[in-house]
């Protein structure tokens, strides 16, 4: 049985607690079910099962939702997760805009709004924050105060001993040592901060490619390389929050980066960031414009991907890139010595398959063992997506908690 309820082990109360977290993560998992069928998935007696759904309807977490069909006999009634229940808010912070997304408490999203950042004031941080927060309320039909939780996504990471935000130098405005709490201070309900990176690997791990995974690495490549370390089913931060931003790796094929928060760039980013494609198709004596690096970077993937083979400079170009990126995960396969890697993010996804299959063929001549790599699967706003998981799980918590 499903769930975490505080109370005495053995106790009736918690007991009826844990059957009734066992029956709600069944219906969250397989949608409207019946009594019966509640009862053969829980191991409860028919009056048990009956009981159950009972007390979790007067509490508003169950709704009737109609009648089973296509069987002998009368129908039977189905129920479901009320998804009123409870709301979470996702954002995705970048330079440009920010994403913000409403999910009930099943998990489908009601609300959807994205604010453009880029231009505005550094100092209107706060404002911004709630102004997308409040276009996805909207846009779902609720109040900012029914939300229970918002779970923010950025680049970097917010050190937890001083509350600044680090390793996001190109982030206006969230600096701030007083951001956190002007946040808090506008914000009723509990929000968290998450990097970026880590919360598509909670994607990953919940929705995608990493599900019944406990170890794993996801590389993320859009127009920062980061990657998110997943170890014994938890996310690895670090002592600053920092672990991860392996943009600032040094690695072989590069000259050393100084300097390098400052610089806001390292030897991997350097080697196999956005930057580093249009540089190298420069070299092989394709013609290009440098920017801007993440577009222009992921036109020339798409199009080395379509002449594989056919266009020599191209397929040199795809064949140095993933050299290039196996490069860095070798060093990372070295220390952490994970089992998967899952590749994201937007130059992963035009490279595809073809990327992916010679990035795992380069890797097995660098590294010591052989991970498994894979691509993501968690493709429209991956960030939002795992701000939402991650506000989902917690809520659910104490939501679900009938103990109390």
């Amino acid at each position: 049985m499903a769930g975490t309820t505080p109370g005495i082990p053995g106790t009736p109360r918690v007991l009826r607690a844990m059957n009734d977290r066992a029956a709600l993560d069944l219906l969250l998992e397989h949608g409207p079910l019946t009594r019966t069928k509640i009862g053969k998935l829980t191991g409860l007696s028919k009056p048990t099962a009956s009981q159950l759904l009972a007390r979790l309807e007067a509490a508003g977490l169950v709704v009737a939702t109609g009648t089973s069909e296509g069987r002998p006999g009368p129908n039977a009634q189905l129920y479901a997760v009320h998804a009123r229940a409870a709301h979470v808010a996702g954002l995705d912070v970048t330079a440009d805009r920010i994403v913000a997304a409403v999910a009930d408490v099943t998990g489908e999203t009601v609300g959807t709004y994205e604010l453009p950042t880029r231009g505005r004031r550094a100092d209107g941080v706060v404002r911004q924050v709630t102004q997308a927060l409040d276009g996805a309320v909207k846009e779902a039909g609720i109040t900012r105060a029914e939300v229970h939780r918002v779970v923010i996504g950025t680049p970097g990471a917010f050190d937890p001993g001083t509350g600044r935000l680090r390793y996001a130098s190109h982030l206006p405005g969230w600096h701030s040592p007083t951001l956190l709490d002007e946040l808090a201070a506008c914000l009723p309900m509990p929000v968290e901060y998450e990097n970026d990176v880590n919360l598509v690997a909670v994607a990953e791990q919940r929705l995608g490619a990493a599900q019944d995974h406990e170890d794993f690495v996801l590389l993320w490549n859009e127009e920062g390389l980061g990657a998110a370390l997943v170890i014994n089913g938890r996310l690895h931060r670090g002592f600053t929050g920092g672990a991860g931003e392996v943009g600032f790796l040094p690695v072989p094929g590069t000259p050393l980066v100084r300097q390098v928060v400052k610089a806001n760039a390292g030897g991997f980013q350097e080697l196999a960031g956005a930057q580093a494609v249009p540089r190298l198709a420069t070299s092989l004596g394709i013609e290009t414009p440098h920017q801007p690096y993440a577009e222009v970077a992921a036109g020339l993937l798409t199009r080395a991907v379509a002449a594989w083979e056919r266009d020599p400079a191209l397929t040199e170009l795809l064949r140095q890139y993933a050299q290039r990126l196996a490069t860095g995960l070798a060093s990372l396969t070295a220390v952490l010595d994970p089992g998967l890697i899952v590749l994201s993010g937007q130059l992963v996804s035009c490279g595809g398959e073809l990327l992916r299959s010679l990035v795992q063929s380069e890797l097995a001549e660098l590294a010591a063992s052989r991970p498994r790599l894979v691509l993501g699967r968690i493709d429209h706003h991956p960030v939002l997506r795992g701000a939402l998981e991650r506000a989902l799980a917690d809520t659910r918590d104490e939501v679900f908690d009938t103990s109390r």
